[in-house]
């Protein structure tokens, strides 16, 4: 029996099989994000690597996410024939939910940085240092809405599409394990640890289970965005071993001791605090009762009402 999520709208039109999904979802991403990608390198923004530069380079990443989403909603629509709301795009309150999510992934970077600095693996800096400058307070909000995009996109195309594309032609197991390895695939770097690489697929499994318990994408859409901007300009520390060039916006810390409990280069979240609490949040998601439907029907682990 087809097993669904987010929405019981049949598909009119071709879905791709499981096992070929998570490459035409990097294919997809390839085609869609180069273009910006190297206009970017190009002008000077990004480096060889794809770093930014800049908060400039970090703003202007929404250009090249933009352009994936789109041309994920493109596939959806006129490939798979389907409506953005079986991608996760449904329910009531969209953006209350974006909302509460990103105030709990807001929450969670800084209930992780707190732990790190008790534990000894941050030493406590200036106080509110981006306020000196009004501009790179104006860089930081101008962040959140790259962020936002950056984001959003993501879950959009990996949690949404992927996940549910998978569920349709497999089940829900599938629809986690292929959309996490895709999710850590494009994320992968030659120089990345094995830690790097588990964190990863742990943030994913995480992302995936939210989105299981919620039956859409919206929460975990603000969610995501928070966790990236607070963590990204809260504490001067990288995001994703990425650098925003900007002061802290809360509260500079400075890394002390073992990566494994700061998660040196990579910033948070590579510390071994973000393991487990993403690890117990998953858990936590996918031990809790099962999510009604607006018509009172419980959505079991297949996905499907009943």
């Amino acid at each position: 029996m087809t097993q669904m999520i987010f929405s019981d709208e049949p598909a009119k039109g071709w879905i791709v099989p499981s096992l070929a999904a998570p490459f035409l979802c990097v294919f997809i991403l390839i085609i869609s994000m180069l273009p910006g990608d190297l206009s970017l390198l190009n002008l000077g923004i990004t480096d060889v690597k794809g770093e930014p530069q800049s908060p400039l380079g970090f703003f202007l990443m929404l250009v090249s996410f933009s352009a994936l989403a789109l041309a994920v909603a493109a596939w959806v629509r006129w490939v798979e024939k389907r409506s953005l709301a079986s991608v996760g795009l449904c329910g009531e309150h969209g953006l209350r939910k974006f909302l509460v999510g990103l105030g709990v992934g807001i929450a969670m970077m800084g209930a992780i940085v707190a732990a790190i600095a008790l534990s000894g693996g941050y030493r406590v800096g200036d106080l509110f240092p981006a306020f000196v400058s009004p501009a790179a307070v104006g860089w930081i909000f101008l962040l959140l809405a790259g962020f936002a995009v950056q984001a959003s996109a993501e879950e959009f195309v990996f949690r949404g599409w992927l996940f549910s594309a998978v569920m349709r032609r497999w089940n829900m197991t599938a629809a986690f394990i292929l959309s996490s390895a895709a999710f850590t695939l494009v994320h992968f770097s030659p120089r990345a640890t094995l830690s790097e690489v588990v964190m990863t697929f742990t943030f994913a499994l995480f992302a995936c289970a939210w989105v299981r318990r919620s039956n859409s994408i919206w929460g975990v859409m603000g969610w995501h965005v928070g966790w990236n901007w607070f963590g990204g300009t809260g504490f001067d520390v990288p995001i994703t071993g990425l650098d925003t060039h900007l002061p802290a916006l809360v509260v500079k810390m400075v890394p002390v001791g073992p990566a494994w409990l700061n998660g040196g280069g990579d910033g948070p979240e590579g510390s071994v605090f973000t393991f487990v609490l993403l690890a117990a949040g998953f858990l936590i998601l996918m031990l809790r009762t099962r999510p009604r439907q607006p018509d009172g029907k419980v959505v079991g682990v297949t996905g499907l009402a009943r």
